[in-house]
């Protein structure tokens, strides 16, 4: 049994994460803040969920609920500190009391558009906040971790499939921005301090527990509550949409060659090496609700890319990466998951 340190824990990618390393008989070391980008109360579920947690909890209000959440979900395998990445003093309480293994970073502001509307939020959380997590890796010796960087960062390149050996220095969201910094933040702790690396470049990622923001979620939910659709632009931009068993598998992947490697550093896109087109992601709701969609179209919004298209090769030949989830299949579970266990 190893012990991970995984910061955003709470939330989607990170609460299937913790899931998935608790079914391997690891120890997690569970970090969030759980700050009020939505509810908090659905972290609090993602949480009950990845621990296997059957007692309802009794919702109150957020600070109380937050001061009673770690009695209700810690135990042996899994420790959930309510923490902030960007207080050294919390970090460094956490490091100095647990013998950690390795890091998974996920813990991040998330989103274009909002990072447009607060971009020193995102550079604070994002940058600052990463630098901090790096800090306190140093400080204690831990020498192994995964970051998680985004598909953001190419931009609108012309040049596809997107390939990490491509040159993305040309971000249009402040988001996109904060996430290639991490990226060579990450390389200068690698260089100075012999901290192996990998950052993964995460394409579309849905599913189970998906952020209530995000396209596949709000159509859903739109769809389902015979609600106008709104669409930014004429929906011709594509994106390489993964399922998140697919970037589990992926992470895992990535772990486990990390683990047993140095030196290591390594950008990795972990995306489906397929596009698909708005047009064509509505209809494939549309299909499994069995409702059509009245669509409200706007001008495209400032920040959204017009296509993410990720060259799998490279992760295929490091760990073996192939993803299995097709389109058509994912949006089912995912449906399935929101009729069945979505409560927002």
């Amino acid at each position: 049994m190893r012990t991970y340190c995984v910061t955003g824990g709470a939330g989607f990618i990170g609460s299937h994460w913790c899931e998935r390393l608790l079914s391997l008989g690891h120890r997690v070391v569970c970090i969030d803040n759980f700050a009020d980008f939505y509810d908090y109360k659905i972290k609090i579920s993602n949480v009950l969920q990845s621990t296997g947690t059957k007692r309802a909890f009794p919702y109150r209000n957020k600070k109380e609920d937050l001061s009673r959440l770690p009695d209700f979900v810690n135990g042996p395998a899994y420790k959930l500190v309510v923490a902030d990445i960007r207080h050294s003093d919390e970090l460094e309480a956490i490091f100095e009391q647990e013998r950690i293994d390795a890091v998974i970073h996920l813990a991040a502001m998330a989103g274009v558009r909002p990072s447009i509307d607060n971009p020193l939020l995102y550079e604070d959380v994002n940058v600052r906040g990463t630098m901090q997590v790096l800090e306190a890796m140093r400080k204690h010796g831990v020498r192994k971790w995964l970051c998680a960087s985004s598909s953001s960062v190419y931009g609108n390149q012309l040049k596809v499939p997107f390939s990490e050996q491509d040159v993305v220095d040309r971000s249009i969201s402040p988001y996109a921005a904060t996430k290639k910094s991490c990226e060579v933040v990450g390389h200068t702790y690698h260089h100075l301090y012999g901290i192996d690396t990998i950052m993964l470049r995460f394409f579309t990622v849905y599913g189970a527990r998906q952020r209530p923001d995000l396209a596949i979620y709000k159509f859903t939910r739109m769809l389902d509550h015979g609600e106008e659709l709104t669409v930014y632009g004429d929906g011709s931009t594509r994106r390489d949409y993964t399922y998140i068993d697919d970037i589990i598998d992926g992470m895992l992947g990535a772990l486990h060659y990390v683990e047993s490697r140095e030196p290591v550093y390594e950008i990795v896109n972990l995306g489906t090496n397929h596009t698909i087109e708005l047009a064509e992601l509505v209809q494939t709701i549309e299909n499994e609700l069995g409702r059509k969609a009245n669509i409200r179209r706007l001008p495209k919004q400032p920040g959204d890319v017009e296509k993410t298209y990720a060259d799998i090769t490279k992760a295929n030949r490091l760990f073996g990466y192939e993803p299995k989830t097709q389109l058509a299949q994912g949006i089912t579970r995912f449906v399935t998951w929101y009729r069945s266990e979505c409560v927002w």
